[in-house]
């Protein structure tokens, strides 16, 4: 069976993963490879956009879930939140 957790059951989740913080500098291989890594070991991450660049994040944002293969699940302000199936799982 190949169930996705429902949004709720993500949102549940994403309050206890690790958040990854966005500033000025924006998004890099560095940043994308962790994003990765937490997604492999976790299936969500959070990520937090600093208010300095807010007319950038949805580029970020778009770039990032692109780069990872993830899915955005939620994104209310400067937090977005994103998941990716575990492979074999």
């Amino acid at each position: 069976m190949n169930l996705t957790p429902s949004k709720k059951e993500l949102m549940n989740r994403s309050l206890s993963t690790i958040t990854i913080n966005i500033g000025k500098s924006g998004i890099n291989g560095n940043v994308i490879d962790e994003i990765k890594r937490q997604l492999k070991d976790r299936e969500v991450v959070k990520i937090r956009f600093s208010k300095g660049i807010s007319t950038y994040k949805q580029n970020y944002i778009s770039d990032i879930i692109e780069k990872s293969n993830s899915k955005l699940v939620d994104f209310r302000g400067n937090v977005a939140i994103l998941f990716k199936k575990k492979r074999g799982v």
